[in-house]
């Protein structure tokens, strides 16, 4: 898959946050000399993010789950609370699938592993700065039975929540955003609906401003909390609220 990156375009502005510095290091020799980024700046602990951000104004931040001090998490959270924060993509394993739901409710626009190959990271993070989630339907499928398998009140306080907010969309939303909880592409959605590619995009956009959320995967974790997946999954569902 090509990157969404041209020429033309200012190179993405990209900070590291580590405690590894051969970590750091390595990240720094893979990204810095990659076509269209632009590495501006490094940091040892989740503590430094802040005034990291504040100093190199980096379009993503490349952040490590577990560091010392503060960990990627609570950074995470921290950062993408401020107006006009950068994306971030978490770096981690495939063991930490808790961790990458709790970044991915932050805010985090998706993650990758640490022994993913130097062009794909490239590619998550040109992809990440053109607003497009690094989050694969796989991927997505494993954080949701993640979720699902959290206690019972806590499934079903965040579902009585994820319900309410839902219902404050209009129909034709609610039917864009079930199609998203399904791993739907913009043209995918667009063929189901009826609509073409740019009413869609519009009406992901105006969910993502009235639920205050940052990406489609926040879409897709809202209608599973909502309980709207499994309604769903005989296929004769709409995916509206009762």
């Amino acid at each position: 898959m090509s990157t969404p990156h041209s020429p033309e375009s200012p190179p993405v502005r990209l900070a590291v946050v580590d405690d590894d510095p051969l970590v750091r290091a390595g990240l720094a020799l893979m990204l810095g000399g990659a076509d269209g980024i632009d590495l501006v700046g490094e940091g040892a602990d989740g503590t430094e993010v802040a005034a990291l951000v504040a100093r190199a104004h980096p379009d993503v931040v490349l952040m490590d789950i577990r560091m010392p001090g503060m960990d990627g998490l609570a950074a995470t959270e921290e950062l993408r609370r401020r107006p006009g924060a950068p994306e971030v993509i978490v770096l981690t394993t495939f063991h930490a699938d808790e961790q990458v739901l709790r970044a991915i409710r932050a805010g985090a626009a998706g993650f990758v592993l640490k022994d993913t190959p130097p062009a794909q990271i490239v590619e998550a993070v040109l992809r990440v700065a053109a607003g497009e989630p690094v989050l694969s339907p796989a991927v997505t499928r494993r954080l949701m039975a993640r979720a699902a398998g959290e206690p019972a009140d806590d499934r079903q306080a965040r579902g009585a929540r994820a319900r309410q907010r839902f219902a404050t969309l209009g129909e034709r939303e609610q039917d864009v955003a079930a199609a998203v909880g399904r791993g739907g592409s913009n043209a995918e959605i667009a063929a189901a609906l009826h609509l073409s590619v740019a009413t869609v995009k519009t009406h992901v956009s105006r969910i993502l401003a009235r639920l205050g959320l940052n990406n489609r995967v926040q879409i897709a974790l809202l209608v599973h909390d909502a309980g709207l997946l499994h309604e769903d999954e005989d296929g004769t569902g709409d995916g509206r609220l009762r």
